[in-house]
């Protein structure tokens, strides 16, 4: 019995340790070094004035994933009309396009740091995304799928719309669109509601 009183317990310090937050200036260094280490070696980084410009489009659905005292994640999301996505060459559409727009919040990045993958920090990013999208009214998460990551998207209940993103779009070989329905926080769900599951980032597998 002694083995799962451990486990629990580093369970709890792990969650302890974990923390999402808004985006400060400070972060940026570090949101820079790790969507280059993501993305750089399949020709999609953006850069860091690419990254801040999106962010500074939306910065209520922006995040930073800490463990610790480290920066070791961040999601940049932005509402933006279902069934489109951003043009990567154009940066400054980003605040026009937010400020008309709702219903769909577009998961345009998600990264978690190489070494801490596959240990469900994209998923409690993503839970996060899901109850800020709920407590939004927002009715779909969309994404674009890149870098053969539609298999890890499908997996968690978003479904692909073929053809939208064609080929040339700057995304990559193989970039799929995809959504998922969002369920809205109801009167005794309150703001941390949970994202509809289905049966079943420009984004990262972690």
């Amino acid at each position: 019995m002694a083995e799962p009183v451990r486990s629990t317990a580093e369970r709890a310090r792990h969650e302890a340790a974990v923390r999402i937050r808004p985006i400060v200036e400070g972060d940026w260094d570090a949101i820079a070094e790790l969507e280059r280490d993501a993305y750089g070696s399949i020709g999609l980084s953006e850069g860091r004035a690419a990254l801040q410009a999106r962010a500074n489009a939306s910065p209520a659905t922006c995040f930073t994933l800490d463990l610790g005292p480290r920066t070791v994640g961040y999601v940049l999301a932005l509402p933006y009309p279902a069934f489109h996505y951003p043009v990567l060459e154009r940066t400054g559409e980003a605040a026009h396009t937010v400020l008309q727009t709702a219903g769909n919040l577009h998961l345009h990045d998600i990264v978690v740091a190489g070494p801490l993958r596959r240990r469900g920090l994209a998923q409690h990013l993503l839970r996060h995304l899901g109850r800020i999208a709920g407590a939004r009214g927002d009715e779909r998460i969309s994404l674009v799928s890149v870098g053969g990551s539609e298999g890890f998207w499908s997996a968690r209940g978003f479904v692909p719309h073929p053809r939208i993103v064609p080929a040339g779009s700057g995304y990559g070989v193989g970039a799929v669109y995809m959504s998922k329905p969002v369920r809205a926080p109801g009167p005794s769900s309150g703001p941390r509601s949970a994202p509809r599951r289905d049966p079943a980032m420009h984004h990262e597998v972690n």
